[in-house]
This record gives structure tokens, sequence and C-alpha cells, in this order.
């Protein structure tokens, strides 16, 4: 019996071992996760305490406490840009961009995947070629398109762009490929189901997962986008809210309180937006894992 107890002691000796190096692995992988989670918060954080200071706080000191500058600095915005019709502007052109990106990405990832036809690879590449050119070289064209077509300074000219997004095809055609198979389609084909029917009515509510995780990534592209409506639009009521929160930093001089104050305003869409949405990003992308 003796023998025995002794062989037992080394065993339960490496396990008390094995679970002390768990514990320490865990620990230190939740003191790095916290860590970074922390240095992320922190910009945001100094972001809405700064919103309450005014100007010569800010320009003075260092500081981690609120303010009483707050009711302030939101008046002094509102007597120098329509803050909320900014707002109004973003949340239609980042909704409208988002719906119609989604709907036609789905459609031609629809098209690339399940339809047989000659050069699909080639097109399909060159598709994916127009990834690698960056979007603000395809300004001057888009600027002399609209002012022929008489769009210039107007919300269309901003929305319509979004119909071209060469990754939500990208993605949701992978998506297609690995959970939709041919068979569906075919019996909804035989049971004289139109093209346009088969693609709504059974194609587009499988694709929920993977068009929910594009949707927020779309809308978040889409509400930040500066570049283009500067460009397209001239009239001060069809500005969004970045170039709106810009031309107070251009126009109106250097407020700092006033600047963090409409910054805070117009990611507060933004963070909403994804943390109601977060789950879909994670659904997608373990549905995506399990492929094949």
């Amino acid at each position: 019996m003796q023998p025995a107890k002794m062989a037992d002691q080394p065993i339960a000796v490496q396990k008390q071992t094995n679970m002390k190096s768990m514990t320490i692995g865990k620990i230190l992988v939740y003191f790095i996760l916290v860590s970074l989670a922390i240095i992320c918060i922190i910009p945001f954080y100094l972001m809405l305490i700064y919103s309450t200071h005014n100007n010569a706080t800010i320009a003075s000191m260092f500081t981690f406490l609120p303010g009483q500058f707050l009711i302030d600095n939101y008046l002094n915005m509102a007597s120098k840009i329509n803050i909320w019709r900014g707002f109004a502007n973003s949340f239609f052109i980042a909704g409208s961009s988002t719906v119609l990106s989604l709907y036609i990405g789905a459609l031609t990832a629809y098209g690339f995947a399940k339809y047989k036809f000659k050069g699909r690879t080639g097109l399909f590449l060159f598709l994916l070629a127009t990834m690698m050119v960056p979007g603000q070289l395809a300004l001057i064209g888009m600027y002399r398109l609209f002012s022929t077509l008489g769009l210039l300074d107007s919300y269309a000219a901003i929305i319509l762009p979004a119909a071209a997004n060469a990754f939500n095809v990208f993605f949701i055609k992978q998506f297609i490929e690995g959970s939709i198979p041919d068979e569906i389609i075919e019996s909804a084909r035989v049971d004289s189901a139109g093209e346009f029917r088969t693609f709504n009515q059974i194609v587009l509510p499988i694709l929920g997962p993977a068009i929910a995780a594009l949707g927020i990534f779309t809308f978040i592209g889409s509400w930040n986008n500066f570049l283009t409506p500067l460009v397209l639009l001239f009239s001060l009521d069809k500005y969004p809210l970045p170039v709106l929160v810009a031309l107070v930093q251009g126009y109106y001089g250097m407020d700092y309180g006033l600047l963090y104050l409409g910054v805070a305003i117009s990611i507060v869409p933004i963070i909403i937006v994804f943390s109601i949405f977060s789950r879909q990003i994670i659904g997608s992308v373990a549905l995506g894992a399990v492929k094949g």
C-alpha cells in the first residue's frame, strides 16, 4: 500500500502544478485584456470630460475630472451651427447608404455565387481588384458624373455610390457559397418562384447574420464619411455631422470644448449601434469559422 501512495503523490503534485500554471496564465490574460480595454476607453473618457470644460482649461491643464461648462459649450455650438440638423442628415445618409449597399451587394453576390455565365471569374477578379484602389481617387470622376447628371449638392450624390461596395459582394458571396445549397434554389424554381422572389423570400432571410455584421460596418463607415460630402455638397443645411464639426474648428477658431462636444455627439450613435448589434458580428464570424 505504501508504494502505491508514493506513486500517487507525484501525480497529485503535477496536477497542482498544472492548476497553478493555468491560474497564473488566466490572470496574465485577464490583466492584458483589462489593460487593453482601459487603453481603449481612456480616449473616449477624456473626450467626454473635456467636452465639459472651457477652452482655457483644456489648453492649460490635463484633467480627468468633469467641468461645469457643458451647457455653455452646447449653447455656443447651437449658436454657430445646427448640430441636430447635421445629426439628422448623417442618420438619413448613413441609413439609406447602408440599406442600398447591403441589398445591391447581396443581389450581386447571389448572381456571382449561383449563376454560371461566361467571364464570371474574370469579372469577379476585376471587382476584387477595385478594392485596392483608394476611394479618394474616384472623387474627381464622381464629381464630373454627378455634375453631368445634375445631382451635385444632393443626398443622392452621397447615397448612390454606396451601391458599389466590392467588399460587401465578396463577403456575402463567400457566405452564400458556404451556407445556401443549390437544392434550395432549385426547389424554389420548381415551385414556379421567380428569381427576385427566390432571392427576397428565401436567400435574403438566410443571409441575416452576414448582412447584420456588414450593416454595422457599412453604417459606421457612412456615418464617419467626411471627404465625399465635403466635395459633393455645398449647402450648409445638407452637411452631415462630421463636416459640421470640422466647420466649427475651421470657421470659428479653435474652441476645444466645443470641438470635443461635437465629436462626442457624433460618436454616440456609432457606440449605440455597435453595442446593440455586436452579437451579430460574433455570430457571423462563428458561422464563417465552421464553413465546410
